[in-house]
């Protein structure tokens, strides 16, 4: 009822436990599928539901038949020819990167492109190669195929070329990560790029792109510089290349630079005026056409030692199989190539989904990059993904559609089959300032760690560490004069009653945080239940042994030490496991009362806690490791004399742990309360006799507390309360 010209609201209604409310409130029944009715729901043929698999497959399908080809044909050309241009230099560029000849980078801008072209649903990311994915095919290829040394023992290597073995390794890789893409893709699992936050990606592509430069540092200064691999590599690495500093080639040096600086400068007037400029200008493509040149012109090879891309063979090679025992070798590093190559790519194209308002399928995507890997693996492509400066280009000169991808896939083409000889005099410094331009945006993210430390330091930690935040547990207390709980160290005005405690969890709990959140709670509690029940256990067998020798007598007083000396600690090493079962009276004359001193100067903490609400208004998931974990914990505290009330339970993880048998004699659902205000209702009414011998008992806090105050507070509270 709402008072009348009084912001204030007044609710006259029983106290519920969720049994209480059940029994009082009939719920509507609805019958939920089971998996059965999925499975015959999933196999029945309809026409309609083939077409929608059809176009749902082929997404191609679907935008093809509402081309405009008078708007967007042009444009889409424009982008995909500029779009090609980057994609030939950054090809071959990332190519050095995954510690392979430059050319098949080319590879890796063509196949998977053509593949994406019918089953992507972005209509405006550029597949291709990835700089923080190749530097991870490049270290699973440097750890099989070492620069020195002997090559990993793996059957089917023999006879092969260095550039042969690591191709091998690379394109076998590739396929594993594309099966494992196309697998989740069919599982519908492509929620799992939810669990990575912008931060943990922005952590871990700031941290690749450290790695990136280093790698690239060699080419820049025309160094030979053997590959590592594993932990510290980046560390061994930078050792190796300040030794050779001195040996640094100074045109490969001077060339790097001017690039790098030319590059910059034109990209940043490129994102000036964006809005003038009617494509962007292709300044790597220009300055990669001047290098040549400039290299083949004056004999840089020859006359300065300059190390240049060199042959690059005309037209594919044929297709190869992968090696089924790298895939053995290589399964672990496959996994986190196939997230992350997944992950960037989803980014990216939700950003521009959400710009040009059409919507992307999460599993499609994931089945598209695992058909493009597996297709492109055979033709001896790496891993692709989309390079975040290249999508750029191809979104920003006007692509519309998927169009402009296969344009710019039919560029690198024509540079693979016809005129890809011109670039051979192309200086390696070249193509590593081009990666070292492009690692911009990433190195740029450092400018994030000042904001997250100022405003987030959880977050923080993920960036700088890639450990997840853990949640923020707290303990509630009573707002004074509501049925309001807020965290205890936020309020001035709160009431706590005595022996009460209300532990917030929220989030979901499973396998990953159940111990995190029963430590969080021993924490709150200010005691571990497990060891005051094996405390108890252990007295409660001593004094049992003492009464059954005659050390030890019960009378009306309590019990009483028959022996005249003191009575020596003996311990009994039999059947310590058997600790954390139930504490038994049986065989005693009474029940010990804990918190009282105990006979034989037995020691066992004392526990002043009698009541634990567990507020679960923020669980929203409970796994089976969960649940297991969950109810030994509220074994251990029912087991010491600990009411436990869960309030706020979402009904459907109520209802699984129905199914699951979570309850018996001593776990009961009457536990589970409705609000935190019932579950705290039900408490002080239980405990009305402690109450009224101990009318102040519970802790007030007030901005200005007096002892009379506190008590009238107090007063007017447990009023308020029992009356609500």
């Amino acid at each position: 009822m709402m008072r009348p010209g009084a912001r204030q609201y007044v609710v006259t209604r029983p106290l519920y436990s969720e049994d209480s409310f059940a029994e009082e409130h009939e719920k509507v029944y609805r019958q939920r599928k089971t998996m059965l009715d999925h499975l015959k729901l999933y196999f029945t043929f309809d026409v309609k539901r083939v077409k929608h698999a059809a176009l749902s497959l082929l997404p191609v399908i679907g935008w093809l038949r509402i081309y405009r080809i008078k708007e967007w044909l042009l444009p889409d050309v424009v982008s995909g020819v500029s779009t090609g241009l980057v994609a030939v230099l950054q090809g071959m560029a990332y190519g050095l990167l995954a510690s392979l000849p430059p050319w098949y980078g080319l590879f890796s801008a063509f196949f998977p492109v053509v593949i994406y072209f019918f089953m992507g649903t972005s209509r405006h990311i550029s597949v291709g190669p990835f700089p923080v994915l190749c530097l991870m095919i490049g270290s699973v290829v440097t750890r099989l195929i070492p620069d020195e040394g002997p090559p990993v023992n793996i059957t089917g290597l023999e006879g092969l070329s260095v550039d042969d073995q690591r191709v091998l390794v690379a394109s076998s890789v590739t396929f594993l990560v594309g099966i494992m893409q196309l697998g989740m893709g069919l599982l519908q699992v492509g929620f799992v790029v939810m669990y990575l936050s912008d931060t943990l990606v922005s952590g871990f592509t700031t941290a690749a792109a450290i790695h990136i430069l280093v790698s690239q540092l060699k080419f820049v200064l025309g160094l030979q510089v053997s590959g590592f691999s594993g932990p510290l590599s980046l560390i061994y690495t930078l050792e190796v290349i300040f030794n050779k500093i001195t040996s640094t080639n100074v045109c490969d040096l001077v060339i790097a630079l001017i690039i790098m600086a030319m590059v910059f400068i034109v990209k940043e007037l490129n994102d000036k005026f964006k809005s003038k400029l009617p494509v962007p200008i292709p300044i790597e493509a220009i300055m990669t056409v001047i290098a040549c040149g400039v290299s083949y012109g004056f004999d840089f090879e020859n006359k300065f030692g300059i190390d240049v891309v060199g042959h690059i063979p005309q037209g594919y090679e044929s297709p190869v199989a992968p090696n089924l025992q790298i895939f053995q070798e290589t399964a672990m590093e496959a996994f986190p190539m196939a997230i992350v190559g997944f992950a960037v790519a989803f980014s990216v194209a939700k950003v521009y989904s959400v710009k040009h308002d059409y919507t992307i399928d999460g599993n499609q995507e994931l089945i598209a990059f695992g058909v493009s890997n597996m297709f492109g693996a055979t033709f001896k492509s790496f891993a692709a993904s989309t390079a975040l400066s290249r999508s750029a280009v191809q979104e920003s000169t006007g692509g519309k559609t998927q169009v402009a991808g296969l344009i710019s896939a039919i560029i690198v083409m024509i540079v693979t089959l016809a005129i890809g000889f011109l670039l051979a005099p192309l200086p390696k410094s070249v193509l590593g300032a081009v990666v070292i331009v492009n690692l911009k945006g990433m190195l740029m993210q450092f400018r994030d760690i000042p904001y997250l430390w100022r405003r987030d330091k959880p977050d923080f930690l993920v960036f700088c560490s890639y450990v997840p935040a853990p949640p923020r547990c707290s303990v509630l207390a009573n707002i004074m004069g509501t049925d309001i709980y807020k965290d205890r160290k936020d309020y001035f005005s709160i009431f706590e009653p005595e022996g009460v405690k209300i532990f917030r969890i929220p989030s979901p709990i499973f396998f990953a945080n159940i111990d995190f959140f029963k430590n969080k709670l021993v924490e709150a509690l200010g005691f571990n239940p497990l060891q005051i029940l094996k405390k108890r256990n252990k007295a409660l067998r001593r004094i049992k042994k003492l009464l059954k020798n005659g050390d030890l007598q019960w009378t009306s007083m309590g019990f009483l030490n028959t022996t005249c000396g003191s009575i020596g600690d003996s311990e009994d090493q039999d059947n310590m496991e058997e600790l954390d079962q139930p504490i038994d009276f049986k065989d005693l004359p009474a029940q010990i009362d804990w918190n009282r001193d105990l006979p034989a100067n037995i020691f066992v903490p004392k526990v002043e806690v009698h009541s634990l609400i567990l507020d679960f208004a923020a669980v929203s998931f409970l796994d089976i490791s969960a649940l297991k974990g969950l109810k030994t914990m509220l074994k251990e505290l029912i087991r010491i004399d600990i009411e436990v009330y869960i309030v706020a339970c979402d009904p459907y993880i109520l209802e699984k742990l129905h199914d699951c048998c979570f309850f018996d004699e001593e776990v009961q659902p009457s536990m589970f309360f409705l609000t935190l205000h019932d579950a705290m209702l039900n408490i002080l009414d239980k405990h009305s006799e402690q109450t009224e011998k101990n009318p102040d008992h519970g802790k007030v806090r007030h901005s200005t507390p007096s002892k009379k105050t506190k008590t009238g507070i107090t007063k007017i509270l447990r009023l308020q309360n029992i009356h609500f």
